[in-house]
């Protein structure tokens, strides 16, 4: 592919992550040319511009916007914030490639636990369901069986399509977030995961494998990728790893799992954005039940070095380092 057709790079306004604006940032180090898809013509927009980017401003949810960013790309990273439509999205996209006709690769940014949300037990009874997803939650949430739906939309389009199933990342307020307060206050970390283990993924790590596809796609195109952090920790190493951050000690306080819910997650987002809500509740029970235990040794294999650690990360966390500075 020459270089002079540009890469269509999505959801690249947003900040969960910050995946789409590292992906643009390395793509440009590498002289590609880059079309940024934002949704508000912001200063966020204006930073685009200035990396470099072609930055087009519309709506993932209107196919004429779609079609007109789409157009003269021949490789497309999909992503989109949390949202009730993200099915919707995903096809209109899907389609608009269609219609284009030479697209050399689509890739969509999928969610881990796609990799156990199979049709046997996505149909499984209702308590079938719940044991084995370990006892806390029985469905999925609505944006995870939103990527679930995404996938078999995208599996029979027809399309060069690599979905990137990716873990919880390091950045998820669930991790980078909500325990600010007692971690800068009391210097303890407030989680309600018990003695399980989680293996948290670098956004950076994903920007860089999603970056290396895009640029070379030919061995990859009609995977799945599989992808977790390099080390499985309990809540004592995570607190090590926010300690060494912050230069202070920090002590694992085990929460209870409804009250932490209910005081982190209900309180700051449930009335505000109802559907991120709902997937960050899901997700909290999901890693209570030990479900991102899980480390695959796909993304070392696929990067060709070892993957970021949670400390690596956390220590460039814009969420943690604007509170240390601020505390």
């Amino acid at each position: 592919m020459s270089k002079q057709h540009p890469i269509l790079i999505t959801g690249a306004g947003g900040d969960v992550g910050s995946i789409s604006k590292t992906m643009i940032n390395m793509l440009i180090e590498k002289k590609h040319s880059v079309r940024a898809f934002v949704r508000k013509d912001d200063e966020r927009a204006q930073a685009l511009r200035q990396l470099g980017a072609d930055v087009f401003v519309g709506d993932l949810l209107n196919v004429a916007d779609v079609a007109a960013a789409l157009k003269g790309c021949r490789r497309v990273y999909f992503s989109m914030s949390l949202n009730p439509y993200y099915t919707d999205a995903t096809i209109l996209m899907a389609a608009a490639a269609r219609a284009q006709g030479d697209l050399e690769v689509f890739l969509n940014i999928s969610e881990f636990e796609q990799s156990y949300m199979d049709f046997t037990r996505m149909t499984a009874p209702y308590e079938t369901r719940r044991e084995w997803l370990g006892g806390l939650v029985a469905d999925w949430s609505p944006q995870q069986r939103a990527h679930w739906t995404s996938e078999q939309a995208l599996n029979w389009s027809g399309l060069p399509v690599v979905n990137i199933r990716a873990t919880m990342f390091v950045e998820n307020p669930i991790l980078a977030w909500f325990p600010l307060k007692q971690l800068l206050g009391a210097g303890e970390l407030h989680l309600p995961f018990g003695k399980h283990r989680i293996a948290p993924i670098a956004a950076y790590d994903v920007a860089e494998i999603c970056t290396k596809i895009l640029i070379d796609p030919s061995t990859h195109v009609s995977k799945t990728y599989e992808l977790t952090g390099p080390e499985a920790k309990d809540m004592q190493g995570l607190a090590e790893d926010y300690a060494s951050t912050l230069g202070r000690p920090v002590s694992y306080v085990p929460q209870d799992l409804n009250a932490w819910i209910e005081a982190y997650i209900n309180g700051a987002l449930a009335a505000r954005v109802p559907h991120t809500a709902e997937h960050l509740r899901t997700i909290t029970r999901l890693a209570a039940s030990g479900r991102y235990e899980a480390v695959t040794g796909e993304l070392e294999h696929l990067l060709g070095r070892a993957p970021k650690s949670f400390r690596w990360a956390l220590e460039r966390s814009p969420r943690l380092l604007e509170a240390r500075g601020k505390g």
